[in-house]
């Protein structure tokens, strides 16, 4: 059945930054091609950042309505909380400083959110050709259907879909009842994601409404990145157990039968460690037909090879300290919480 907004949407984009000047400079360039015919606020929260982006915010502000803040470094997720709380529209749009928008993103929102209203969406993500061949391919890596990035659930999932704070939008009735984010990071997204369901909130997928999105760009950083998502998980099953799937487990049983399969290979037996090879040049050929470029399907193969390992073994040293040593995830885990201002 379709259902329709009661009110009118009026937005607030809530963006926080930390030592990120250039890349909030390009953010705000998409804003000034962005085509939507009603006003819209940009709220910028300063996260506590040594590497100030005042002055080009400055520079914008004579054609974008910008509100700056300024705050003590807490986190990515008490600073949306701090941005949303100071914001003046009915329905929050959650972006990281380090995404470029598409000259229809609000207008694509709005249509969606006027023909089939709910209090939580989100949106995917992509590479813009003018990103470098290791974004692309880490872009690859986290979004492909061959692996296990990507957006999960599909326009059917109404109910169930989680949003991520790269893009993601939540009512301001949906923020004040469950309070926003919490101070856990990563995982601060999917944790209220599974809040606001809780609370009996619809949230979905908006396929149509994708950002530009650079991750990380070194390789060292894209696997701290992973690796910290492999920890959060767990906590995330621990806090919500209705959440768990075995398709969490994914990496680590990869990681396992990788192992497995090179000691197997020096035993004379390689049928399994073909099975890898044949999936890594499946990887391979897939990426470098979507990215157009040879290179970038080479650097997707150990996108995805660093992605599985990162992500694959910090899972399994959450799971094993949570589940067989019951140790609480904050004194175990100290890094992965921040605390709020």
């Amino acid at each position: 059945m379709v259902t329709f907004a009661v009110m009118k949407l009026n937005f607030s984009f809530i963006i926080p930054v930390y030592n990120r000047p250039n890349e909030i400079k390009e953010l705000l360039e998409s804003f000034e091609k962005m085509h939507y015919d009603n006003d819209y606020e940009i709220v910028i929260i300063e996260d506590g950042s040594t590497e100030s982006s005042e002055e080009i915010i400055k520079s914008f502000t004579k054609g974008l309505n910008i509100s700056y803040y300024k705050k003590p470094n807490s986190g990515p997720g008490d600073s949306r909380n701090y941005g949303m709380k100071k914001a003046k529209g009915n329905y929050f749009i959650i972006l990281d400083s380090d995404c470029i928008l598409p000259e229809n993103y609000l207008q694509i929102v709005l249509n969606d959110l006027n023909e089939n209203y709910v209090d939580c969406y989100g949106g995917p993500d992509a590479a813009h050709n003018s990103f470098s061949n290791l974004q692309k391919a880490i872009n690859f890596s986290m979004t492909s259907f061959i692996t296990t990035g990507g957006i999960r659930g599909g326009k059917r999932s109404l109910n169930s879909f989680q949003p991520r704070s790269f893009n993601m939008g939540i009512s301001k009735k949906a923020f004040e009842a469950s309070g926003g984010f919490g101070n856990i990071h990563p995982g601060e997204d999917p944790d209220l994601s599974l809040r606001l369901i809780n609370h009996g909130f619809k949230t979905k997928l908006i396929p149509e409404a994708l950002v530009y999105h650079k991750r990380r760009i070194s390789w060292s950083k894209f696997y701290n990145q992973v690796f910290k998502f492999g920890l959060v998980r767990p906590i995330l099953n621990y806090w919500h157990p209705k959440s768990a799937k075995i398709t969490f487990w994914f990496p680590t049983l990869f990681l396992i039968g990788a192992i497995a399969s090179i000691v197997l290979f020096i035993l004379d037996i390689k049928v399994y460690l073909y099975i890898y090879l044949i999936y890594f040049i499946i990887t391979f050929v897939v990426s470098s037909l979507v990215n157009k470029s040879l290179l970038v399907g080479i650097l997707s193969v150990y996108a995805t090879i660093v992605q599985f390992v990162g992500y694959g073994y910090g899972f399994f040293k959450s799971t094993f300290k949570l589940k067989v040593m019951q140790r609480n995830p904050e004194k175990e885990f100290p890094f992965l919480f921040f605390k709020t201002s």
